[in-house]
Formats: C-alpha cells, sequence, structure tokens
C-alpha cells in the first residue's frame, strides 16, 4: 500500500480512507491500485460491508491531473480503465457498499461515491462531474440508472454543479447528514449487511445490478481512445466551471 489508502478491518466492515488530503483525495495510480487490491481482498474474505470515505476537506476531487502533460496519452487511456475497473468491482461487489461524502467532489470521485449502494452527504457537499468537457464517457450509464435519464442530461450536458438538496431531490443520495450522525448510519448498514448469508447477498445485488459492465467499459474506452485526450484535458483546465444550480 502506498500510504494514500488507509485501511479499517472489522470481522463485518472494512472502512476504506482515501489519504490524500493535501490534494483533496485525488485519484493517482496509486491510490486507485490500492483500492482495487483492497476492494479483492475484501471480497475474497466475503466482508459484508464496504465503507468508503475521505480524509481531510472532501471525499475526492477525481482523477488526478498532475503531470499529465508528461504521461502519453496511451498511459492516461490506462489510467482511465483501471478507474473503470475499480468502480466496476465496486458497483457489482457481492458486499453491501456504501459512501460517505463531504465537501467538494469532482468526477471520478463522485464516480466512486456513486457505485456504492447506500451513498450519504453532508448538507455542505456538492458534486460535479465534468468529463464530458473533454470528450470522457466515465459513470455516465451508472449515473442514468441512478438519477433517471432528465436528471442526468441536465447535469451532465451542462457539467454543472448540484448540490446537497438537489442530490437528494434526484436520488443521488439516501439523505443529507451532519458527519455525527455518519456512525448511526454506519451501525445501520452493518446491521442490514448481516442478515443475508454472503451467497444470497451476492444473488440479490447480481440480479438488483444489471449487466451493464461491458457497455460502460466499451463507452469509456471509445471516448478515452480517440486522438487529442490531452489537448482536451488541456482545454478543460483552462476553463472556468460553470455555476451551480
Amino acid at each position: 500500500m502506498s500510504g494514500a489508502l488507509i485501511i479499517e478491518r472489522g470481522e463485518r466492515c472494512w472502512t476504506f480512507t482515501l489519504n490524500r488530503p493535501e490534494k483533496r483525495n485525488a485519484l493517482s495510480s496509486a491510490l486507485i491500485e490500492d483500492l482495487i487490491s483492497a476492494v479483492d481482498d475484501a471480497h475474497a474474505q466475503q466482508i459484508p460491508l464496504l465503507v468508503f470515505q475521505g480524509a481531510g476537506k472532501n471525499f475526492s476531487a477525481g482523477f488526478d491531473f498532475t503531470a499529465y502533460e508528461s504521461a502519453s496519452e496511451g498511459d492516461l487511456l490506462l489510467r482511465l480503465v483501471r478507474i473503470e475497473t475499480l468502480l466496476q468491482s465496486i458497483a457489482t461487489s457481492p458486499s453491501l457498499t456504501l459512501a460517505f461524502a463531504h465537501g467538494r467532489n469532482f468526477g471520478a470521485g463522485v464516480d466512486l461515491f456513486a457505485a456504492c449502494k447506500l451513498r450519504y452527504c453532508t448538507l455542505d457537499s456538492s458534486f460535479r462531474m465534468p468529463g464530458l468537457k473533454f470528450g470522457l464517457v466515465l459513470g455516465t450509464g451508472r449515473f442514468r440508472r441512478l438519477v433517471g435519464e432528465a436528471a442526468a442530461l441536465s447535469i451532465l450536458g451542462s457539467a454543472r454543479t448540484f448540490d446537497a438538496q438537489e442530490a437528494v431531490d434526484i436520488g443521488f443520495v439516501q439523505s443529507a447528514a451532519p458527519q455525527a450522525q455518519w456512525p448511526g448510519l454506519l451501525r445501520k448498514a452493518v446491521d442490514s449487511a448481516g442478515l443475508l448469508c454472503p451467497q444470497t447477498r451476492a444473488s440479490l445485488y447480481r440480479v438488483l445490478d444489471g449487466d451493464d459492465a461491458d457497455r460502460d467499459m466499451a463507452a469509456l474506452v471509445k471516448s478515452a481512445a480517440r486522438p487529442g485526450l490531452k489537448a482536451r484535458i488541456r482545454r478543460y483546465l483552462e476553463t472556468p466551471a460553470p455555476a451551480a444550480k
């Protein structure tokens, strides 16, 4: 492990804390690989509940653009494929998955949050998914399945920020609650995750999740492999973000 991820391992629950507060928990290659490995380990041990949260001021700022200019477009594509691999592992997890978000969250960080079955945020949380601004289709299908086509088109089509109240209104989160209430929500999730045996829980989630993994991966690869990815990223980073609704 790189130190960018803190794992608390219990008999019924593993908690994964993104631990790059100085980078607003942006998803570096090392952090992504740590998460993939840790989630695989949890699955191998049939842990009933997996919890994701962020240290510092927010959950995650998404893709880490540090030194992207020095990377090849092939390297960037591989990094994005590994992010989608992580998202699929969480979205199709045989464990109950829960995420707590706070602060300002972006891109792949929002996708990571959205991949979990239970999602809670603080009242001051905000979310923005700007990948389409540089031609990237990442998490789009999952987001549409959560909030519906109309809300997804409104938010993704303009790459605008949405706040905690809108997140509740469109069903993106189960509720917005102060961090002081998170331990109670966690206890309820632990109890819920333990109601079914691992095999039954996995079968239930498999039926409920559907089978869009190949389509989601294909959409990502097709969008990211289009020539000029770095130039599109550069234009996005140089363009001011649109205001919240």
